[in-house]
């Protein structure tokens, strides 16, 4: 879980500079043109935030139904069903994370650690995780699962009425990378369970998909540097697959100290020129 402050990273502006020389016609042909060119790239913007907005819709809708099946074994008192289930329904939440916690007020009842809010006022996720992997029961958290079905359900209701702009998705394709570098490598995220390494794929997804989506503009500005994103994306999933068990991944406490160090420094080195995407749309 984290907090968003979306600075404005992303202007389209244009200058126009005449001569005296220069003729009534081109003086007048000019500024259209440079208008026009500037009409189209919005155009390009909006239709980038307006797919990233179907990609996040899609991923809450699916996080609806995935968190009813989880807390439906909860309340049916199925615990290792409920285990089956926690990590891949999470997945949904962390891909959409740019959009799912714009909502300051749902994102702690869905999605808050142990400590992130007072005890009495601690729900969601995490709350259930820890009854069951440290408790092994799912007694006395059947209230949690049906608050969390209901806190879900809303989320899905206000998600329609978010503003996704070029700079939420730009910083937000950031943030997705150094919250898995910088918060949750520690293993805090999912501390009980120990199926963080579900919630770094979900957030890497989540940025690659922004990626894709500006992807077409970048490589018309900087060929080399999608490139060199592109490269560094491969090279965090081979080093992510290495750790797939099954349909999912290993427990995060079977990662040695040095393998946990290899996979933050992989994340940090995809993020460094991920952070560039914004500047270059600038220019």
């Amino acid at each position: 879980m984290k907090r968003y402050k979306l600075p404005v990273i992303l202007f389209l502006s244009s200058s126009l500079l005449f001569s005296c020389s220069q003729s009534n016609e081109s003086s007048t042909t000019e500024p259209a043109k440079k208008e026009t060119a500037k009409e189209s790239s919005q155009v390009d913007l909006n239709q980038i935030s307006t797919d990233y907005r179907t990609f996040a819709i899609a991923e809450i809708d699916e996080f609806v139904k995935k968190t009813e099946e989880f807390a439906n074994a909860v309340i049916a008192g199925d615990v290792e069903k409920a285990k089956e289930l926690y990590a891949p329904a999470r997945m949904h939440y962390e891909r959409s994370e740019p959009i799912a916690e714009a909502f300051a007020e749902l994102d702690p009842k869905i999605d808050a650690r142990e400590g992130d809010v007072p005890d009495a006022e601690w729900g969601g996720y995490h709350r259930i995780e820890k009854g069951l992997w440290v408790e092994n029961t799912t007694k006395g958290y059947e209230k949690y699962a049906e608050q969390l079905i209901k806190d879900v359900k809303l989320l899905r209701a206000k998600v329609e009425t978010v503003d996704v702009t070029p700079d939420l998705l730009i910083t937000g394709a950031v943030d997705l990378l150094n919250e898995v570098s910088t918060s949750k490598v520690t293993g805090e995220e999912d501390h009980y369970s120990h199926t963080d390494l579900y919630d770094f794929v979900a957030n890497v997804e989540g940025a690659e998909k922004i990626y894709e989506l500006m992807s077409p503009a970048l490589k018309e500005k900087d060929e080399a540097l999608a490139k060199e994103i592109e490269q560094r994306f491969q090279a965090v999933y081979a080093l992510l697959d290495k750790y797939k068990k099954g349909d999912g991944y290993i427990s995060y406490t079977e990662l040695t100290k040095d393998q946990v160090k290899e996979l933050s420094q992989s994340i940090n080195e995809l993020a460094e020129p991920l952070s560039k995407l914004g500047v270059v749309l600038e220019g």
